[in-house]
């Protein structure tokens, strides 16, 4: 009888620390541009670079009783083809073309410069989360120079620990937004148009 009271005592025991405890994360976000943007160019080509500056794909973590086993990731090989096709679409809703390739054309690289998930360290289940992204713009156009920062971030609440789907559409906001800040300076459009 002892050992099955003992018995019983350790299941619920281990069944309420593995509740506790976080599976690592592996998003994929769909970053899209929020706006509309106002044409600025004549359809001159414009070289289009999109980079993953970031040290780590790692965000952070989940956080919970095991917060080093809660990894939150997203892979430049996911990410980069996606901010590609958002940063060429931007491109030509400003009035220009985007190419791979153009003798003498301005340049415009946007560079993922930051992509954070940060949670509370302590206690055991996750009630907040404070997203955060940092895109960098590099315009080049014959002499003229220009970079820029823009970021986004996102402080969300939980009733409980976010699953895959909403931490991906989560990401997908705050990446969106920031994308969305780089597009809107005017002086992007302005150097490019030169």
């Amino acid at each position: 009888m002892l050992q099955r009271l003992l018995f019983g005592l350790i299941t619920v025991t281990s069944l309420t620390l593995v509740g506790c405890a976080h599976s690592p994360q592996q998003l994929s976000p769909e970053p899209k541009l929020t706006t509309q943007l106002a044409p600025v160019g004549h359809g001159q080509p414009v070289v289009v670079r999109v980079v993953d500056g970031r040290p780590s794909p790692t965000l952070g973590t989940r956080g919970g009783l095991y917060p080093e086993t809660s990894a939150i990731t997203v892979q430049g090989a996911q990410i980069l083809p996606k901010l590609q096709a958002q940063a060429e679409a931007a491109v030509r809703l400003l009035g220009f073309t985007p190419t791979n390739n153009a003798p003498n054309a301005p340049q415009l690289t946007v560079t993922l410069a930051e992509l954070k998930y940060q949670s509370p360290k302590e206690g055991m289940y996750v009630t907040e989360a404070t997203i955060g992204a940092t895109f960098r713009s590099d315009v080049q156009n014959a002499n003229r120079r220009y970079s820029g920062r823009y970021g986004a971030s996102l402080d969300q609440r939980f009733g409980m620990a976010p699953n895959q789907e909403t931490n991906t559409k989560l990401v997908s906001d705050v990446l969106s937004d920031a994308l969305t800040r780089l597009f809107k300076d005017s002086t992007v459009g302005q150097i490019l148009g030169e």
